[in-house]
């Protein structure tokens, strides 16, 4: 019985990393990254993912348990975020990836369903619309 091939090496921490075969400068990740720019959207981030889980529960994609691992996580989240306890990387490129990666060093596999029917297209639209509405609303009644 001939061996089976060795496993392929763990991905990257970051989206660009894991496509190349040598580590990218800090320069590009400079250039690549928005993650200095779109924190700012961390809130509307988690309010989105909040009701993301909410919405594969209802369907039943996912069980009640990992949808309290998520709902517990995102509030620890959000909590080192008001606290500035939060540890942003550039090497995860953009507040997405950041909170994901977080999110499932704080609950596991339950974190990684989370993005169970969206992409991180989807995130960027619904994060720009939400971000979009408070600031009006909040210019509106100043």
């Amino acid at each position: 019985m001939a061996d089976s091939p060795a496993p392929a090496p763990a991905a990257a921490p970051g989206g660009w990393s894991g496509r190349f075969g040598e580590p990218v400068s800090e320069r590009v990740k400079r250039y690549t990254a928005s993650v200095d720019f779109d924190r700012r959207l961390a809130a509307v981030d988690i309010a989105g993912s909040l009701a993301h889980a909410r919405m594969l529960a209802a369907v039943g994609v996912l069980g009640a348990d990992d949808l309290a691992a998520i709902e517990r996580g995102l509030a620890t989240i959000r909590g080192e975020i008001e606290r500035g306890e939060f540890a942003w990387s550039r090497d995860l490129e953009d507040v997405h990836f950041n909170v994901e990666r977080r999110l499932t060093a704080l609950v596991g596999d339950a974190g990684k369903r989370l993005h169970t029917a969206r992409s991180r297209n989807d995130q960027v639209a619904t994060d720009l619309r939400l971000w979009l509405r408070e600031s009006i609303d909040a210019l509106a009644t100043s």
